[in-house]
């Protein structure tokens, strides 16, 4: 239970905030700060500090304008810091984190009595290396490996050099904190990649620049943080390193993951392996080409001399296999002779994710190969990595040790890519439980062709519940969509969320009344492509000239379709996202509206959340079609197939929920505010023809509406 002094610290911080700001208290807010003050707040542990119990997870959907971010820090905040425990705020954008590091800590810091500390957490790859740095300039000897694996990085041009000598003075002078995102021009890949390490080529405190490292700067500020900003790929970033490795312990810390729907994706991401036939070569070949100056530098030590000497056979066995699956990948997606003159790519999947025996048995072949190889890989770069270590004896130089390092442990991490997805490609999946999805994508690129292999797991749920909600102190799950047709049973599938923790959808502070929803008689059935695009363009043509609107589309094609068809008049108002960078289009968008001129927005699924245009800014906003995924994605279709062959229907147990979500979201541009009205417009009339219909409108905040 709560104690009354961490129940009244937490009111009083409320209080002050609330009068010192004017702001107005929300029903809602109020009862999100207690039910996490209630979960947090009951949590049990032992003398170390360890959890005892396991309702520690509390998942909250909190709609815009709960004012979310103020409750969660609020109530969390006190009780991470009385347990003696780190609170992680994750997000899953950009400008939420941006929002939350800018903006409401330090008011909450201004405002609310409470004292706390927080810092930005960031990967050591967003963080430009100062060895590298020293590289680039010539400040130190030239890299021997540099050559051999950065050849596409321009590490030798005037411009590359003059930009390391400008973030090397703007770094010295503590102008520049020495991440990417700061620096004040954009950096392409290619360029930044020649200025950073991944943790496999950083060699941390026996790095002669680890004082002035800005990724050990930056960690040694979060070891002093009570608050640390972080993003889903990060947490998750650190957990598949085992936790701890980049931020505190999941057992040390409270975390908040707000966009909390983004979670199970971002998870799956993380968990996916991908390989590329003729990209594996390249990099083979360049270790290939590197034995002879890697024997002369090297050779010296002699452990390393003898799994050097092994690389050629190894090397020579694995090139062939890769061209005898290049093949096989060719003949199982029926292209022998490659793609078609007019197919620049093509996927094959392969069903219930599983590989003819063919494919498995060369998968284990190669998984075996890859395996040594990442042995000796590994075992190169642990003994460089103690060369670098003063007090141990290697018998190989530092400064040798310095030179070779990145280049083996860049190749390492490949191998290691490698072997995870033969591994993946060549197991047996267990009885009972869905499949990995797999699949093979052929492309063709400046007349090159390629073959990619990819393997996902079709569900996060295990791997969360095992290694994030398991091992975290305690856990809050926030957004303003996470129930699916007004239940929390498909975020509890995909996130791995058990039926213990507490959950609650919070009343929303709008009256969502003074929004009409409607099904108009244009509203046609998307089997129909060519009428339903037909009844789009009669329908936008006919819009009010002075409408500020967002027109929402689910495919490319159909976006430009209607574009095309559209008379000059509408055409002229029309900013389309196919057309122009997101930031330009609103603002352009939001000028217009201030000159009084009437713009429609056609955007596509990403502008159907986290799109903010209040007031004027936004008064209609058409949804073309059902928000439906699209049947081709991989990890999807093999989902489905698993279900339908446990006896369930895919379709009301994935895609009506998942469709429901994305309603609910794109619906949600409307209201931003408490003063925001206008009109939704629905032209899908599968909403009223079908047996789903009517459970997607009912989980609709209560829109008045006009049905035809």
């Amino acid at each position: 239970m709560l104690d009354d002094v961490l129940k009244g610290e937490i009111q009083t911080a409320y209080r002050r905030v609330v009068d010192e700001l004017s702001l107005t208290p929300r029903y809602g807010q109020r009862l999100m700060i207690a039910e996490i003050a209630r979960t947090l707040g009951a949590i049990r542990v032992d003398d170390a500090g360890k959890r005892q119990n396991d309702t520690h997870v509390c998942v909250l959907e909190a709609g815009t304008g709960t004012g979310k971010t103020l409750a969660y820090l609020i109530a969390a905040l006190p009780i991470a810091k009385a347990q003696g425990k780190r609170l992680v705020v994750s997000t899953a954008t950009v400008a939420l984190q941006e929002q939350v590091l800018n903006q409401d800590l330090p008011s909450l810091a201004a405002h609310s009595g409470l004292a706390f500390r927080y810092a930005l957490a960031k990967g050591r790859g967003r963080y430009v290396c100062v060895a590298r740095l020293d590289d680039a300039m010539g400040d130190s000897e030239p890299n021997p490996t540099q050559s051999l694996f950065e050849q596409d990085l321009i590490a030798k041009s005037g411009e590359f050099t003059s930009l390391a000598t400008d973030m090397a003075t703007a770094y010295g002078s503590g102008d520049w904190e020495g991440d990417r995102d700061s620096w004040p021009e954009a950096i392409d890949d290619a360029t930044w990649r020649g200025l950073t390490v991944n943790h496999r080529q950083c060699t941390g405190r026996r790095c002669g620049h680890f004082s002035a490292c800005a990724f050990f700067r930056s960690r040694r500020e979060l070891e002093n943080a009570d608050v640390i900003v972080a993003n889903h790929d990060l947490v998750l970033a650190d957990l598949a390193l085992g936790g701890g490795a980049i931020l505190p312990d999941p057992e040390e810390c409270i975390f908040i993951f707000d966009e909390g729907h983004h979670l199970p994706d971002k998870a799956l991401s993380h968990f996916a392996h991908r390989f590329a036939v003729h990209g594996c070569l390249r990099w083979l070949k360049t270790l290939k080409s590197s034995l002879t100056e890697l024997n002369q530098a090297l050779g010296v030590q002699p452990v390393i001399a003898r799994l050097l000497a092994k690389l050629p056979q190894t090397l020579q066995a694995v090139e062939p296999a890769l061209q005898d699956v290049f093949t096989v990948g060719h003949q199982l997606a029926g292209r022998e002779n490659g793609l078609g003159d007019e197919e620049t790519t093509y996927q094959q999947r392969f069903e219930k994710g599983d590989v003819p025996q063919a494919l498995r048995e060369q998968a284990g072949q190669l998984l075996v190969m890859f395996a040594e190889l990442s042995r000796s890989l590994e075992s190169i770069s642990d003994i460089l990595r103690e060369s670098l270590d003063p007090d141990k004896q290697t018998g190989l130089g530092r400064e040798q040790a310095e030179a070779w390092l990145p280049l083996l442990a860049l190749l390492h991490g490949r191998a290691l890519e490698a072997h995870a997805l033969w591994q993946a490609f060549g197991a047996e999946d267990p009885p009972g439980e869905p499949p990995q999805a797999r699949w093979v994508t052929l492309s063709r690129a400046g007349g090159d062709a390629e073959i990619e292999f990819s393997a996902s797991p079709v569900s996060a749920a295990h791997t969360l519940a095992k290694n994030l909600w398991g091992r975290c102190h305690g856990a809050v799950v926030t957004s303003a969509t996470l129930t699916a047709l007004g239940r929390f049973e498909r975020i509890q599938e995909r996130a791995g969320l058990a039926g213990r923790y507490r959950y609650q959808a919070l009343p929303s502070p709008f009256d969502y009344s003074k929004a009409v929803l409607s099904v108009p008689s244009e509203a046609a059935d998307p089997s129909d492509r060519e009428g339903h695009e037909r009844a789009i363009v009669a329908f936008i043509s006919g819009l009010d000239p002075r409408e500020a609107a967002l027109v929402l589309f689910s495919s490319r094609a159909q976006l430009r379709a209607v574009r095309k068809a559209l008379p000059d008049a509408v055409d002229k108002r029309l900013l389309a996202q196919d057309a122009l960078p997101k930031r330009e289009l609103l603002e352009r968008h939001r000028a217009a509206v201030d000159g009084g001129k009437g713009s429609i927005i056609f955007g596509l699924a990403s502008f159907a959340e986290g799109i903010d245009l209040p007031g004027d800014y936004l008064t209609h906003v058409v949804i073309t079609r059902l928000p439906f995924a699209v049947p081709d994605d991989p990890v999807g279709a093999t989902l489905a197939e698993w279900i339908e062959s446990q006896g369930g229907n895919p379709f009301m147990r994935i895609s009506v929920p998942d469709a429901s979500v994305k309603l609910v979201q794109a619906c949600g541009r409307l209201i931003r505010k408490e003063s925001d009205r206008g009109r939704i417009t629905l032209l899908d009339r599968r909403v009223l023809t079908r047996r789903y219909g009517k459970a997607l409108l009912n989980a609709l905040p209560p829109f008045s509406r006009e049905i035809a």
